[in-house]
């Protein structure tokens, strides 16, 4: 007698989990079509015994696509100028064409600190997980362990990618902001600070190595820290405070985002201190704020709708081939050169719609 063909033979055989060959041969879960296509006809190949393989074709049946979920996790969900929104109308673009749906999840503080998944998800439900405005390192590796396809647009500054089962996607951050920030030097600029929470997210982390990499290839060293903490922008009373009790300010600020960026101008031009005749001013999204605010912000363009297209290939790819490596992609960025640094040369003039 030949030896009894077991789930986890198949799921040898295909380079599978044994969970998702389980949901495959008992119908139970939410799996891709054509992975459980697959794994149906190799057990069928071996021999297993304990499942009546039928195609539908065969049945004389024929069914409607079959409507599946995905689950949005944030802790806040991007407004109309946040460059993720852009970003999340294109991914439900283009997952609904693939017969996927997306549900939207909030993760309430009480979670995250208790490493809990939101009320009302049902990890049987859904095919896979997209993160966004999510940066908790501990909750972020939790969810890693779930066994569920897993996407996060962007991540916690301080999460260790090769712990964690999952895609990522981010803008890229870096040269964009050494660039502008060794534009800045080659114009006169010495004394220079970074503006935002430099740990609130991976973004901000690569932001702000970007303008110390600048630095120091320049032979300087920020010129004070108090206005890259978590505090300096939490309301405009702590930041016109901040501004108040600096002695001497930089002569230019580059900032972890626009809205960095704007809130700072406007508490500037309170204590009437010019932009950019006193300070410079750095922006990053490119933002609608970032066209209209006077002087109009030298800012960095993120590709939003792009990389709505591009979260939903990788997230979907991930679900049809779960055995493919993990990813990292960063998307190129392009600096637009505005009235916030100084006057323009005709090759910023050119960058600058």
């Amino acid at each position: 007698m030949g030896k009894r063909v077991t789930i986890q033979d198949i799921a040898d055989a295909l380079d599978l989990s044994r969970n998702t060959v389980s949901k495959a041969l008992n119908n139970t879960g939410v799996l891709a079509e054509d992975t459980r296509q697959r794994i149906l006809a190799k057990a069928a190949e071996m021999g297993y015994k304990q499942f009546i393989y039928l195609k539908p074709e065969a049945q004389g049946l024929s069914r409607a696509p079959q409507v599946r979920e995905l689950a949005l996790l944030t802790q806040s969900m991007p407004n109309s100028s946040h460059f993720g929104s852009a970003l999340l109308n294109t991914f439900q673009e283009q997952i609904s064409r693939k017969h996927y749906r997306l549900s939207i999840f909030l993760v309430r503080q009480e979670e995250i600190d208790s490493l809990r998944l939101p009320l009302g998800l049902d990890t049987q439900r859904i095919s896979g997980i997209l993160c966004m405005e999510l940066f908790h390192a501990g909750y972020n590796q939790m969810l890693g362990t779930l066994g569920i396809p897993l996407l996060f647009v962007d991540n916690a500054s301080s999460l260790d990618f090769s712990r964690v089962d999952a895609d990522f996607l981010l803008m890229e951050n870096h040269n964009s902001i050494y660039r502008i920030t060794n534009r800045l030097i080659k114009n006169g600029c010495r004394r220079l600070a970074f503006a935002g929470d430099v740990h609130h997210c991976r973004s901000f982390f690569e932001r702000y190595q970007g303008f110390l990499d600048a630095l120091s290839a320049n032979g300087l060293t920020p010129a004070l820290a108090s206005f890259a903490g978590p505090d300096a922008f939490a309301n405009a009373e702590n930041l016109a405070e901040l501004i108040g009790r600096t002695q001497e300010l930089p002569q230019a600020f580059v900032c972890a985002n626009d809205f960095v960026s704007i809130d700072l101008i406007r508490a500037l031009k309170k204590r009437r201190i010019r932009v950019p005749e006193d300070v410079r001013i750095v922006g990053f999204d490119n933002s609608m704020e970032s066209r209209i605010i006077e002087p109009h912000l030298t800012t960095v363009h993120i590709p939003s709708p792009e990389m709505g297209f591009l979260a939903a290939d990788l997230l979907l790819s991930r679900i049809e081939r779960p055995e493919t490596p993990y990813r990292i992609m960063h998307v190129r960025t392009a600096v637009k050169y505005r009235d916030s640094t100084g006057s323009l040369t005709p090759e910023e003039e050119a960058d600058s719609l």
